[in-house]
């Protein structure tokens, strides 16, 4: 079982919300996001770029050179405060150590980089409770491309012919859509009904249900 990790097990919006306003004010930028603002808190689980043009598009037209100026800062910002509001959502954590007790090898990919995701998982005192951990920079290529979740699999020890992901975005569905296994998305934070993956979780206490349920399409011959 491999989890995405930001939107999925873990609600980090209002940390990667504080990194965006902190990018905006590197920039000159007179706009911050706003954590209560629902769009706002979806975006954030979108990437640091997804929240610089959301505020930047509500001065104006968004410049591209003036995203990428601001991303730099944004990661900054962001490691040198990775965990001050960041939780798991509820019962995530106590569904992995459910299904390791079960006898599931479970690991995290991710677009976050692998460092941060480290620290984070860390700092959440929650790190060895999962056998891999794949980021954005692991490999040279990054979700929706099979390979890191692959790695994420490989590295914590799972058989490679039958795994699940559990995420909660598009670029979840078609990775796991491209590996050939089936996809638990959880909506937390934005709908999820849309995109259609093999089962839709309300909370982590279906999980073991859900499973029931995709398990003979947890098979891949990638």
């Amino acid at each position: 079982m491999i989890f995405d990790l930001d939107g999925t097990l873990c609600d980090t919006s209002a940390d990667l919300i504080a990194a965006a306003n902190a990018a905006f004010r590197e920039l000159g930028r007179d706009i911050a996001l706003d954590h209560d603002r629902p769009e706002d808190r979806a975006t954030a689980l979108r990437g640091g770029k997804a929240m610089l043009r959301l505020g930047l598009s509500r001065l104006g037209a968004v410049d591209d050179d003036e995203v990428d100026a601001g991303y730099q800062p944004l990661l900054d910002a962001y490691e040198s405060a990775v965990c001050v509001h960041t939780t798991f959502f509820p019962g995530a954590r106590e569904a992995n150590l459910r299904l390791r007790e079960a006898g599931w090898a479970t690991g995290i990919c991710t677009n976050k980089p692998e460092r941060m995701a480290h620290a984070l998982m860390t700092e959440l005192g929650a790190r060895q409770e999962f056998d891999s951990l794949v980021g954005a920079d692991t490999l040279p290529v990054r979700k929706p491309d099979p390979a890191p979740l692959r790695e994420a699999v490989a590295r914590a020890g799972g058989d490679p012919m039958r795994y699940v992901l559990v995420g909660d975005t598009t670029t979840d569905r078609d990775t796991a859509r491209a590996a050939g296994v089936p996809v638990l998305l959880v909506g937390f934070l934005s709908p999820v009904a849309h995109l259609e993956g093999d089962a839709e979780l309300d909370g982590f206490h279906e999980i073991e249900t859900a499973l029931s349920a995709v398990l003979p399409l947890a098979q891949t011959s990638r």
